[in-house]
């Protein structure tokens, strides 16, 4: 619920106020006796419980009033969202190289996996009306969301990945890359872009990463590479019971030469994510290499309940002028 004119709610706070003020002692009442007999006692009368309660009836009605004037109201507003015409899709690497914790995230260690998904996640944040989907792949590709505005179910099934949960021995990259374009491939869009995340060789599928770069091409899509992991040797978690014990170094292998001319072929670019700052900065560029304009519509329709406080406070009023003058009349 809403006001129209929030601001005389203000008034709410003059009423402790005006009550101190009415009910300060005035000038005692003059009255005409033909014997002064005839007034004992009535100077020590004080008011009747009746009378405060014929009291409150106007204070009540009163606030009630402030309330109706100003103007409670449901919003039912409503947000119409064109989508911009980007269409991207995220194709995302599950290998189990991924679980090596070369980043570092709010001073603590963080594995690829979980480091490309915490920048994903900003990524999508920025980009409320285009539609995003995810692709993942390790062995073999899958479709995790298919294009959608929905970002909030986009941000949930990407929060509930996890390395292990698709066959993570090897590394299909030419597989990942052609099931994103199937998505892509009977839109109409002014844009069509694929962020390819990855840390290893493409060791598996039927599909040659270059020949999926071809078929981006023919579709006029732009290809995004990432490589993610630093440079030289990485620490790779080791487990014992399901506990992490220690690490084991690995060597970092990505084939640069392969990503860099899928981005070249395809119109895009390639990046090496070898530190959480730079991780941050490509999607930063990204961001703005892809920016179009949107137009938004709101439409806003309110329910008024101004109604609902003036009925009882009339209600209320009502009642107090019929009991002063019936069961409680009292003097002038």
């Amino acid at each position: 619920m809403t006001f129209a004119h929030p601001w005389l709610l203000l008034l709410l706070l003059l009423l402790p106020l005006a009550a101190w003020l009415k009910g300060r002692r005035g000038p005692a009442a003059a009255f005409l006796y033909s014997s002064v007999k005839l007034a004992t006692g009535l100077t020590g009368a004080t008011r009747s419980r009746a009378g405060s309660f014929l009291a409150a009836l106007q204070w009540l009605a009163l606030v009630l009033f402030i309330f109706a004037l100003a103007q409670p109201r449901r919003d039912r507003s409503e947000t119409k969202v064109t989508a911009s015409g980007v269409d991207i899709v995220v194709v995302f690497d599950m290998s189990g190289s991924m679980q090596s914790e070369d980043f570092e995230l709010r001073g603590e260690r963080v594995n690829r996996f979980n480091m490309a998904r915490n920048v994903l996640e900003g990524f999508i944040a920025k980009r409320p009306n285009d539609r995003i989907g995810l692709v993942v792949f390790a062995s073999q590709a899958y479709i995790a969301t298919p294009l959608t505005l929905d970002h909030d179910f986009l941000r949930h099934t990407l929060d509930r990945l996890q390395i292990g949960t698709i066959d993570a021995n090897q590394t299909a990259i030419g597989s990942g890359l052609s099931t994103g374009l199937n998505r892509l491939r009977d839109l109409k869009s002014k844009s069509k872009i694929v962020i390819l995340m990855t840390d290893g060789v493409s060791n598996a599928g039927k599909i040659s990463p270059l020949t999926a770069a071809d078929a981006a091409r023919a579709l006029g899509a732009k290809v995004y590479t990432i490589g993610v992991g630093m440079r030289g040797e990485a620490p790779m978690p080791v487990f014992m019971g399901g506990q992490k014990v220690g690490y084991q170094p690995q060597a970092v292998d990505i084939d640069e030469d392969t990503l860099t001319e899928i981005a070249k072929r395809t119109g895009g670019k390639y990046y090496r994510a070898d530190n959480t700052e730079k991780f941050k900065a490509i999607y930063a560029e990204i961001d703005q290499l892809e920016k179009t304009a949107v137009t938004i519509k709101r439409y806003a329709h309110y329910d008024e309940l101004f109604a609902w406080a003036l009925v009882p406070g009339l209600l209320l009023l009502l009642a107090e002028v019929i009991l002063s003058q019936t069961i409680w009349r009292k003097l002038p």
